[in-house]
């Protein structure tokens, strides 16, 4: 094999590595960090019974709240005086409050994990492109080292017309592979960053509780 090629493989070995660095049950999974396929409430949770509060759809302030809060657009300080503005209107009805908050912490639950799953869900095709695509640069790899690794190559003084697109296409293949093995090392991010946020959004409810 030449040295353009076994370089390619060498990179694609490279690239690759973080994400083998630890063993992986799941071979669509390419992040360090450890798979957590699913989240229950209860893992943020110490509050309350969910079930007890009713449905958290049904109570139109508490959805709306949930919903505004759970997304990323609502920076982490603002939560706390939504909350508190949130808590206010009950007044001295303490079991309506911590119902309704809970109902809150229901609704940022649900959709906060939903967005994880979509997210989880594209790292495994992510994955799973990057390895066909990594799949290819080997067979273009071995084709170039095979043409000029052929007798009838020693002698040539240009690259047949063939091979030239070949070695296009192979750089062109192998620099796509590296920029979304980078994208990917910040894709891998995501659901940990979920989690935090929802995590943090628990602690504030139970915390007006």
């Amino acid at each position: 094999m030449n040295r353009l090629a076994r370089n390619a493989v060498l990179g694609l070995v490279l690239l690759a590595a973080p994400a083998s660095a630890q063993p992986r049950q799941d071979p669509d999974w390419p992040c360090v960090q450890r798979k957590v396929a699913t989240l229950s409430p209860g893992q943020f949770w110490t509050g309350p019974d969910i079930a007890a509060a009713g449905d958290w759809g049904s109570d139109n302030d508490a959805a709306v709240l949930a919903q505004k809060i759970a997304s990323r657009r609502t920076e982490l300080p603002q939560v706390g005086p939504l909350l508190d503005e949130f808590a206010g209107k009950f007044g001295t009805d303490k079991d309506g409050k911590d119902k309704a908050l809970t109902r809150v912490y229901a609704g940022v639950f649900e959709v906060i994990n939903g967005e994880r799953d979509k997210v989880v869900g594209g790292i495994g095709r992510y994955a799973q492109g990057q390895r066909r695509m990594a799949e290819r640069i080997r067979d273009e790899a071995d084709k170039i080292s095979q043409t000029k690794d052929a007798p009838s190559a020693t002698d040539a003084t240009e690259l047949p017309k063939d091979q030239s697109d070949l070695e296009t296409k192979f750089a062109w293949d192998r620099r796509i592979f590296q920029e979304r093995s980078q994208s990917l090392t910040y894709v891998c991010e995501v659901p940990q960053l979920l989690e935090q946020r929802l995590g943090e959004i628990a602690r504030l409810i139970q915390a007006r509780l």
